[in-house]
């Protein structure tokens, strides 16, 4: 008898404390359900990140082919600029060849 009274009183001790924990559930799915909101929020933050960072990238390749084409136009002003400084020495020359010439006679 005293087996039988020793399980039912175990048993009830395992059902109170089974329901006990049971009510500590609550507060720990709202902690679950609060994490479950800020994954979804940094799961758009993060696409987000990614598109923007995509787009970036596409801008740095545009603008990097913009200074490679402002680059190309550069060298060639330079390279004009340098053949022209050449020709006028050159006309210079003449010129103060053609002047010497006229004073000399």
């Amino acid at each position: 008898m005293k087996l039988a009274t020793t399980l039912k009183v175990s048993a009830a001790a395992a059902c109170v404390l089974f329901f006990a924990g049971c009510t500590d559930l609550k507060p720990i799915q709202a902690q679950i359900d609060d994490l479950k909101s800020q994954i979804s929020k940094l799961s758009g933050d993060t696409a987000r990140a990614s598109s923007d960072a995509a787009a970036a990238k596409s801008a740095a390749a545009s603008a990097s082919s913009a200074a490679s084409g402002a680059q190309s136009t550069a060298n060639q002003a330079l390279s004009t600029a340098q053949s022209n400084s050449t020709a006028i020495e050159s006309i210079n020359e003449k010129i103060d060849r053609m002047f010497k010439k006229s004073v000399s006679k």
